[in-house]
């Protein structure tokens, strides 16, 4: 019974202090594989189209003191293209910080982490991170992107072990219910919300917000069934905006 036990904490001691590869010791109901899938890894298929759009972004953060960042926005377009009005109006007040980046899926978004887009002084003491409906374009499989995103958990508690992590599912994204990206960001879904512990990683379904009864996603609130609109963005900000204000009053 002792061996057995001290084996086991030996186990979740290596998880926790394993290196890149390794699940997130946030998101140990999604196990690792080797070799780890491409949405799970530092990569991109164009290191050099991700370089040149990422460029701007690296240059606002290269050389700045980030400290006073209490908020992190992480994400793809959907996060980079926030109304500037509305997001000043509900996060002000944290000095937030917008990390997104158009065209963005699980494996860019690691690959940024690792080249300089989480400099060492930003300590936020939350992130909001919202990842992986462009992986559903490319076709990821929802267990690859799932992995990606616990992956991107695992970084950024080895980055900011003191942070927390908001991790947002997935939005809606196509007209209804039977549009065929649905289904896979919905998998994907209910696999990342296994990585919420509500004390280090707290899991937030925004998107029911976002569609009416039957799942019909109106045009006023996306225009592309993809991107929101200032209403999407008012509707996305209100979803959010109780439990961030918890979350940072804690």
């Amino acid at each position: 019974m002792r061996r057995t036990l001290l084996s086991t904490l030996f186990s979740l001691a290596l998880l926790w202090s394993a290196g890149p590869g390794i699940a997130s010791p946030g998101c140990l109901a999604l196990a690792p594989r080797q070799p780890m899938p491409l949405e799970a890894s530092p990569q991109s298929a164009s290191v050099a189209e991700l370089r040149e759009r990422s460029a701007p972004l690296s240059a606002q953060l290269t050389g700045r003191d980030l400290s006073a960042h209490r908020l992190v926005f992480l994400g793809d377009s959907i996060t980079q293209g926030w109304d500037s009005d509305l997001w000043g109006m509900f996060w002000g007040e944290w000095s937030p910080l917008n990390l997104g980046l158009w065209g963005d899926r699980t494996q860019d978004v690691l690959w940024r982490l690792d080249h300089g887009q989480w400099p060492p002084s930003l300590k936020p003491d939350l992130v909001v991170l919202l990842i992986g409906t462009n992986n559903a374009d490319r076709g990821s499989r929802p267990e690859d992107t799932a992995l990606g995103i616990a992956e991107i958990i695992r970084v950024l508690q080895a980055r900011a072990p003191d942070s927390r992590i908001l991790l947002l599912g997935i939005l809606p994204r196509g007209e209804d219910a039977t549009s065929p990206e649905r289904a896979v960001n919905a998998r994907v879904n209910e696999l990342i919300r296994r990585c919420g512990d509500d004390r280090r990683v707290i899991y937030l379904d925004p998107g029911r917000a976002m569609v009416d009864a039957a799942g019909h996603l109106s045009p006023r609130v996306m225009a592309d069934r993809l991107h929101p609109t200032s209403l999407g963005y008012a509707i996305l900000g209100g979803a959010l905006d109780a439990r961030i204000r918890q979350l940072m009053t804690r």
